[in-house]
């Protein structure tokens, strides 16, 4: 890695569905964004709908194992954490993310553990929604996450423009 090179890491602490876990994969290796996978988990890792959601992207991907999450946090002293749960206090688009972040989401049955939150209060954030509603999807929360500490970087590493396959973008459109 180069020196001034941004970091991001996606954290899923004990994550449930191997689809979710899967898109979040696939997120992770578009964008370059390092993903930790926090145990127990609800499936194995070579469980067949994991592989379908993530494709081909699997050998792509970055991703560190953990068997709980104090280990996680063992293993990564000084970890700038971002906790991303519905009883955050604090919109996620008004915190400024750091090189090297760790943006954390919860299971997708039970969030992250209120202890935890607690104990990080000024590091808890929230995607607003409407009130009375549960929560978005846990692939989906990811996405918005990542894109928006990417955002505040410029998308580094990121192509940021595409081709077209049929045309070129100075041709007329066709009649």
């Amino acid at each position: 890695m180069e020196q001034n090179e941004q970091k991001l890491n996606i954290v899923l602490v004990e994550p449930q569905i191997p689809q979710n876990t899967g898109n979040v994969a696939r997120t992770c290796a578009a964008t370059g964004a390092r993903l930790h996978l926090v145990g127990p988990m609800g499936f194995v890792i070579t469980d067949a709908r994991l592989k379908r959601a993530g494709l081909d992207y699997w050998p792509m991907l970055d991703v560190t194992f953990y068997s709980s999450t104090a280990e996680f946090f063992e293993r990564n002293p000084g970890a700038r954490c971002y906790y991303f749960s519905t009883k955050g206090q604090q919109v996620f688009s008004q915190v400024q993310y750091p090189n090297n972040a760790f943006l954390v989401f919860g299971r997708e049955d039970a969030g992250l553990p209120e202890e935890l939150l607690l104990q990080n209060a000024g590091c808890c954030v929230r995607l607003p929604m409407r009130q009375g509603l549960r929560s978005l999807n846990l692939s989906n929360t990811v996405a918005v996450g990542v894109y928006e500490a990417l955002r505040q970087w410029g998308y580094p590493r990121l192509q940021n423009k595409g081709q077209l396959t049929r045309y070129s973008w100075q041709e007329e459109e066709p009649k």
